[in-house]
């Protein structure tokens, strides 16, 4: 391997009541992808926030080198002067701006305020047809854009602007198969061209796939680095939760009852194509302690199945749902939570959490009503209760008070989860269970949700982890194009039962 041109030395951050990094030390090679792994608060997407410049230099202690030289980010346009660009986790585009406009921002064509207007989509056609991104184009306004195309202009932008170090963070989560291979294909490019790049994931398949080493964090420290051909996955898993795992998918056997839920002739128009539905006329029915899987490929219609069911998405929705037997009207998910529905959102940003609030607050914010108190809730009560779910679940922030906008995604997810439990709904929708949250959280997120089935709730589960709805589920529906192409037994389910029903 060639020289280091990045090293991070002896970086150290600290927040009010928590030290994030702890005397963190990283090199990168020119023309290396390295991974990094870690448990949500393991500190990673915080060192990555030193290296872009998104604090300031005297924000945190520690060094930074460039090709050998010590360099101070006093902000991301200074680390962008360095060649370093980083992608993140959460999607920032001008939403009412083009494509062309969202990948040269800051480089349109152009002489002072005329904007050449023919050579900016020339150029993103290129890019577009060099990515082979067909089903994007250069006057498409990104509004119109789903997440997964979001994210591959969001990794066009920083390609286009020539980076020495390309920053990845999580950059798969919203990402279709053939988006993933154009991702792979495009960091091998780089890397031939001497391009480095930081790959941050926790999904470890990614890691083994395209990166040259791995570098594990935990609490804030570094605890190994590896070259990816010299270590097992069970090796990074322990080292990134400092324990063994003996199971990731600990599904239990659970004796299946009656039928507690039943939608029939489910109807949902599709958002933006005119005379089309995305769901078309789907009928289930879900029984007592089962986890129901819904799998299939993304734009298949399962999230709108769940939307539509909690009353979330209404426009032109038809649908009868029946509940332990008795027809019941959900027009809201008020009405959703009234005959005992709950539903973890794969949007938590948008529908799961309120930002600004505790994790106190956002955990007992579906059962205010539920909770002691007659014109006022006993604020001991709510403390008591959001404690024992903080606790339980793991949470990782300096206590229960901490505003929810400060936590890790995955921490995030925890909350919304932790709301419903607390809720104690019959039947639990959830949307991507495990999206964005780390290896060891996952396996907490699996037992509760045996807990919760071992105590008759019920469970439908829309997931786009194919390991995870294998192994979890206790029947699987498979959805493709709006309609339930395949209905698979505990027996049945399979990675390839599973595409070849998506794919019908």
């Amino acid at each position: 391997m060639s020289e280091s041109i990045l090293e991070m030395r002896n970086v150290t951050k600290t927040f009010p009541g928590v030290k994030a990094l702890s005397n963190v030390n990283l090199d990168l090679k020119k023309g290396e992808i390295l991974g990094i792994c870690g448990e949500n608060g393991a500190g990673k997407s915080t060192l990555m926030k030193v290296l872009s410049g998104s604090f300031s230099a005297n924000q945190y202690e520690g060094d930074i080198l460039i090709n050998g030289k010590e360099v101070r980010f006093d902000s991301v346009a200074t680390a962008q002067s360095y060649g370093i660009e980083m992608v993140y986790q959460e999607i920032n585009m001008l939403m009412m701006c083009t494509v062309a406009e969202n990948i040269f921002i800051n480089n349109i064509p152009g002489e002072g305020k005329f904007v050449d207007f023919k050579k900016l989509f020339k150029d993103t056609q290129e890019l577009l047809d060099y990515a082979g991104l067909t089903d994007i184009y250069p006057k498409e306004i990104a509004h119109n854009l789903n997440s997964g195309q979001m994210a591959m202009v969001s990794l066009l932008r920083a390609y286009a602007k020539n980076p020495k170090v390309l920053v990845l963070d999580e950059p798969t989560g919203a990402l279709t198969n053939n988006e993933v291979d154009i991702l792979m294909r495009i960091l091998n490019e780089l890397r031939d061209k001497g391009v480095s790049c930081i790959y941050i994931s926790h999904k470890l398949e990614e890691i083994y796939r395209i990166c040259d080493r791995v570098m594990v964090m935990r609490d804030g420290e570094v605890v190994g680095t590896h070259l990816i051909n010299e270590v097992r996955e069970d090796e990074l898993i322990e080292e990134m939760i400092g324990r063994k795992v003996v199971n990731l998918y600990p599904k239990e056997s659970v004796e299946i009852g009656e039928e507690v839920f039943r939608v029939e002739d489910i109807v949902v128009p599709h958002p933006t194509i005119k005379n089309r539905n995305i769901v078309d006329h789907v009928s289930f029915k879900l029984y007592k302690g089962e986890i129901l899987g819904i799998g299939g490929l993304v734009g298949a219609g399962r999230s709108e199945i769940l939307g539509a069911i909690f009353g979330q998405i209404k426009k032109g929705v038809s649908k009868k749902v029946f509940v332990k037997g008795r027809e019941v009207t959900i027009n809201s998910p008020a009405d959703a939570m009234e005959v005992g529905i709950g539903f973890v959102t794969e949007e938590r940003k948008q529908n799961g959490i309120i930002w600004m609030l505790s994790i106190k607050d956002n955990i007992v914010l579906a059962s205010l009503n539920d909770l002691p108190g007659k014109v006022f809730v006993d604020n001991k009560v709510e403390e008591s209760r959001a404690q024992e779910l903080y606790d339980q679940l793991h949470i990782k922030a300096p206590s229960i008070n901490t505003k929810v906008v400060s936590l890790s995604g995955g921490n995030q997810q925890k909350v919304v989860i932790s709301k419903w439990l607390l809720k104690k709904p019959d039947i639990l929708l959830i949307d991507e269970p495990t999206r964005g949250i780390d290896v060891g959280a996952k396996a907490e997120i699996y037992k509760l949700m045996n807990e919760l089935t071992q105590s008759g709730i019920s469970i439908i589960m829309v997931s786009s982890d194919m390991p995870e709805l294998v192994n979890m589920s206790d029947r699987c529906l498979v959805i493709s194009n709006g309609r339930i192409t395949g209905e698979l037994s505990k027996e049945e389910i399979s990675d390839t039962a599973v595409m070849k029903a998506a794919i019908m």
